[in-house]
């Protein structure tokens, strides 16, 4: 299973715009565009952008161990080398949205996260479990 990967498609305001976003400020790859959609190589794992002009996000949100999170995001796994590199990276931005937060702290499935909110408003989060094999897995 560690071949698989994962897509969504996820309507978008302006092709440029998020082309730009993606490409120029968070230095992701670019795979196949149209005038209407286009793919960004999420370390792997593809998301399409498709162009819908009236689409609306307004995510509510919830609390996870006192932080509010967006209930909807999507994210990335990392490992801890890359994870610190692109905080450095995006720590500054204006597009940085929830800052460094540890969540089950000495518990099963502590991990790390940070999000940054992009030009459409999604929220995306990036992880780095302290046991990688402990994803799926916390004390309750």
């Amino acid at each position: 299973m560690k071949n698989n990967r994962f897509h969504i498609s996820l309507p978008c305001k302006d092709i440029k715009t998020t082309k730009r976003f993606y490409e120029k400020e968070l230095g992701f790859e670019l795979g196949r565009t149209s005038y209407q959609w286009f793919d960004v190589n999420l370390f792997g794992n593809q998301i399409t952008f498709t162009l819908d002009e009236k689409s609306i996000l307004n995510p509510n949100k919830y609390s996870f161990e006192d932080v509010m999170l967006p209930s909807f995001h999507f994210g990335i796994i990392l490992e801890d080398k890359t994870w610190k590199e692109l905080h450095a990276k995006f720590k500054d931005k204006e597009f940085f949205a929830i800052g460094t937060t540890k969540f089950l702290v000495d518990k099963k499935g502590e991990h790390k996260s940070f999000f940054i909110r992009d030009v459409n408003g999604y929220f995306i989060e990036f992880k780095n479990f302290s046991e990688l094999d402990e994803v799926f897995e916390w004390d309750d």
